[in-house]
């Protein structure tokens, strides 16, 4: 991913461009009846970070990305979220040739014929791209609407189980468009601390929940009629300040790191990046 991206080898791997904020969680009503997970259901501290793909500039293509961690000291729960519905490859091996096929060549750009004949064999790869170009995100990471794209088993306080799907979503909040298509991150950053500085942000956490025959074990694609099907809050983040980046450094927003009353999703990928973040982050030291 580095390789491709031609990132500096202390960063991370994916979502390099980031900032840390702070601010607090209160779970709804509801929660409970979904997940007996303390971090969901009980209020607590809130650290997180907002972030883009890509280097010193991004576009309306790149995902943007939101990572929280909920609850406190061994009731810990840390979700990634992003500004598409989809990841772009179904399995480990597929995100691997998907990589190779964008190594840039000698004069520093991929060969598009290669990356071409690879989409047309796994046209599934193409569903996040496809995504992003219909539904540009607004020009505010505060305006953004984030979705999980894995399926994650909820246990509530009846020891029923079913799988989750989290989608963030913004609470009252407006973006003003550019008037270029191509923005530089900072502007991304610049925009959230002026917002944050003159109001709390806020984000709905919700819960999609699922039905018999959805694909839980494909990322890349969604469940049918996902926009439109029950949807339960769990609670509420309450954005109140920037932190100091490396505060996003510490060992946290590892997917794996989950309170009791919710699982791990059972897909491939889901496993590969429990032990990709661990990875990734004893080489940016």
């Amino acid at each position: 991913m580095k390789w491709v991206a031609g990132l500096p080898p202390k960063t991370r791997a994916s979502f390099a461009r980031g900032r840390c904020v702070r601010g607090t969680y209160a779970p709804s009503d509801q929660a409970k009846e979904i997940t007996k997970s303390c971090s969901f259901t009980k209020p607590s501290r809130v650290l997180a970070r907002f972030s883009v793909e890509g280097g010193l500039d991004t576009n309306d293509t790149l995902l943007r990305g939101f990572s929280f961690r909920l609850g406190s000291d061994g009731q810990r729960s840390e979700i990634f979220t992003q500004s598409a519905p989809v990841h772009f490859a179904r399995t480990l091996d597929q995100m691997l040739a998907f990589l190779r096929a964008r190594i840039p060549g000698p004069d520093g750009r991929p060969d598009l014929e290669k990356v071409e004949a690879f989409s047309v064999a796994n046209p599934e790869t193409l569903h996040q791209a496809s995504y992003i170009a219909a539904h540009p995100p607004p020009a505010s990471f505060a305006c953004t609407t984030y979705w999980g794209v894995h399926a994650f088993p909820a246990t509530n306080s009846k020891g029923e189980t079913r799988f989750i799907k989290f989608k963030v979503t913004p609470v009252s909040e407006q973006a003003t468009e550019p008037k270029v298509r191509v923005k530089p991150a900072g502007l991304l950053h610049d925009d959230l601390e002026t917002r944050i500085a003159a109001r709390d942000i806020r984000f709905s956490v919700m819960a999609l929940l699922d039905r018999p025959g959805d694909p839980v074990m494909d990322v890349t694609v969604r469940w049918p009629d996902e926009d439109g099907r029950e949807a339960v809050r769990l609670g509420t983040i309450v954005i109140t300040g920037v932190e100091a980046n490396d505060a996003g450094d510490e060992p946290v927003f590892n997917p794996a790191t989950l309170a009791e009353g919710i699982g791990h999703p059972p897909d491939e990928m889901f496993a590969a990046r429990r032990a990709a973040y661990t990875i990734s982050r004893t080489r940016r030291r």
